[in-house]
């Protein structure tokens, strides 16, 4: 039977190489995305390469459309093998600081990268209950967290950016809770951290390529049966190993 992986924000950076590398794996990716017409250039340049790949319109701040997706997922599929939340926005009043931002920057940020989160997964674990191995993976970050930047010693102790890296520590809490709930069942639950990549989201400043970054979501998304659940896992530069990935502090 099809392996079938959903990957929101798939259309650009991480999220097409996570479509991209799932796909070169065998299965179905169906590559989420809030521009219906990205959406199906993005699959179509997946689709050269040989692989499964579908467009679906999906923007998780909307539940008309989530609802949409898992309708035709259930239709065409009968269940979902691999989640990855990985749409996600930055948002940033002045320089970031808590003081100078507004609840409306907080608002908008949370709306994609928590509530959104919750929204699909929740719409989408039926299907994901009916596959023989399923996963989750939520596409978090190193600025989530707590332990890294308050560090002293650590690079990122300098931060003092409030909507974007509390969003990814509400993330990570939600994966842990999720991964508690689901512990007696047949789905992991994992928050991934691709670390600094260049994409659009950052302007292409980041020193990692967004392959590198999809590689962690694709480690997690294919664990094997003896694999973890409930962890932070991905690149280690945070805390001192530019070159490796492995498991951060929450």
């Amino acid at each position: 039977m099809t392996t079938t992986a959903l990957i929101t924000g798939a259309n650009r950076g991480i999220g097409f190489e996570t479509a991209r590398l799932l796909g070169a794996r065998g299965m179905t990716v169906l590559m989420g995305s809030r521009d219906a017409e990205a959406g199906e250039k993005a699959a179509a340049a997946v689709r050269a390469d040989g692989v499964d790949a579908r467009a679906v319109p999906l923007d998780v701040t909307d539940q008309s459309t989530i609802d949409a997706a898992a309708a035709l997922i259930a239709e065409e599929f009968g269940r979902l093998d691999v989640l990855v939340n990985n749409a996600g926005i930055i948002g940033m009043d002045g320089d970031g600081r808590p003081s100078l931002t507004t609840l409306a920057t907080m608002r908008r940020v949370y709306e994609t990268n928590v509530f959104g989160v919750v929204a699909l997964t929740n719409a989408l674990l039926p299907l994901l209950r009916r596959a023989p191995a399923a996963r989750i993976v939520n596409v978090s970050s190193e600025l989530g967290s707590i332990a890294v930047v308050t560090d002293p010693a650590g690079p990122l102790h300098f931060l003092t950016s409030l909507a974007y890296p509390s969003s990814k520590t509400a993330l990570n809490m939600i994966t842990a809770m999720y991964a508690k709930e689901l512990a007696d069942t047949n789905i992991k639950v994992n928050a991934a951290n691709p670390g600094y990549c260049a994409t659009d989201l950052n302007g292409h400043s980041g020193f990692r390529t967004a392959e590198q970054g999809a590689r962690v979501s694709v480690h997690l998304a294919t664990l094997p049966e003896d694999g973890p659940s409930g962890i932070l896992w991905g690149s280690l530069w945070a805390v001192g190993d530019p070159d490796a990935d492995g498991r951060l502090d929450w």
